[in-house]
């Protein structure tokens, strides 16, 4: 198999983990970042299927130890009572495995530690993309070029690789908004999951040792900032619910809490064009109530390298890729956003009645569907997949 020279545009968590898997083959990689602070972030599930696609890469067992591992996927109402309660044997028997909860910091040390020194170039953007008989002439933003046999577009929802290959696309508020943090206290095990209230939705996972990482998301104006400060908001508004909220939110730093409001993004329908393709939610942004964002690009990265391992034709390789992964990732953006459409149905009652409805699904019948989305098995690379 030729060596090929790959630019990847953006080191998230997409992006560094392609870099792995192509750089681990034997190819040429760089990988350029148009910020210089990556930092921010707070955690993020990394479920079974895109633990299997790190397995596939190397950095499996790496991830899962930096990271806590969940069992229970239990959901809540804000007084306390039970809408379902799995038991942990049954959850980890239709996902293969436990969770892993892990800070993104730490996910991205992980991939950029496997990557070689020099690999990654911070605070240069693309600007421009030429394709030319022997690859693509990228334009960057500090006024260099560089030349690439391929370019992978790995920079998220505003990706720039995306509007070459698709022209403009909007970008449309859902109607609600999402804060994330980590708080420096444990969780109770058996409370990791959700807890929902009328029009509002709120997760808590443990993350290792001493911290938990929790997420809420409420209908509210586009671009609404609390006065008081995001975190006293929300002390204010879950300080009746019932535990672990009020704990968690006592124990998180104000400076850590994350607060962006929502948005779907039309949808990119060219994913590749010759040698450019992309990954991640460059490809396919979609909203996180299935927590599946992420771990879909982890699946594109390892799904991606084992095509361009197939053929020496990089826009084959790529057209093939875009063709296999494009029916399973659409399926879960438009179950994300029925999620949260539902969710935060108007008026209250609507989202109240829909979320107790829920809980009447039966539980093999749930299991069954979260294992076509989240289990080991549902991973699958092109050498295994019936397609």
């Amino acid at each position: 198999m030729a060596r090929h020279r790959f630019l990847v545009v953006g080191a998230g968590i997409a992006g560094l983990a392609t870099a792995v898997a192509l750089q681990r083959d034997g190819h040429d990689v760089t990988v350029i970042e148009a910020r210089t602070d990556t930092s921010s972030g707070a955690g993020i599930s990394i479920w079974p299927n895109a633990l299997a696609a790190l397995d596939q890469i190397g950095l499996g067992d790496a991830v899962r130890e930096a990271g806590g591992r969940v069992t229970a996927g239990a959901v809540r109402w804000r007084n306390g009572s039970w809408l379902r309660r799995p038991s942990h044997d049954r959850m980890v028997k239709a996902l293969g495995e436990p969770l892993v909860v892990v800070r993104r910091s730490a996910l991205n040390d992980v991939m950029a530690g496997a990557l070689r020194d020099g690999t990654v170039h911070y605070g240069v953007a693309a600007k421009q993309f030429e394709a030319t008989p022997d690859g693509v002439r990228v334009m960057l933003s500090d006024g260099s070029t560089r030349w690439a046999d391929a370019v992978i577009g790995a920079d998220g929802t505003h990706s720039s690789v995306a509007r070459h290959l698709n022209g403009p696309l909007r970008n449309r508020y859902v109607g609600y908004t999402a804060w994330r943090g980590v708080a420096d206290t444990s969780i109770d095990p058996d409370l990791a999951g959700e807890t929902m209230g009328p029009g509002i939705e709120c997760g808590h996972v443990p993350m290792g040792p001493g911290h938990t990482y929790w997420f809420a998301t409420e209908r509210a104006p586009e671009g609404r900032v609390a006065a008081q400060g995001e975190l006293a908001y929300l002390k204010e508004k879950f300080a009746s619910w019932a535990e672990p909220m009020p704990t968690l939110l006592a124990a998180t730093d104000p400076d850590v809490v994350l607060h962006n409001d929502l948005y779907d993004r039309d949808e990119a329908r060219a994913w590749s064009r010759g040698p450019i393709v992309l990954v991640g939610d460059a490809a396919h942004a979609m909203r996180p109530h299935l927590g599946q964002g992420g771990c879909q690009g982890l699946e594109d990265a390892a799904i991606l390298a084992a095509f361009v391992d197939r053929t020496n034709d990089l826009a084959a390789a790529f057209a093939r890729f875009a063709q296999f992964r494009r029916p399973r990732v659409r399926a879960l953006v438009r179950e994300s956003a029925l999620l949260g459409t539902v969710v935060n149905l108007r008026p209250a009652l609507l989202s109240t009645l829909a979320t107790r409805a829920s809980a009447l699904v039966p539980e093999a019948v749930l299991m069954r569907h979260m294992a076509g989305i989240a289990s080991r098995s549902a991973f699958q690379a092109p050498a295994t997949a019936s397609a």
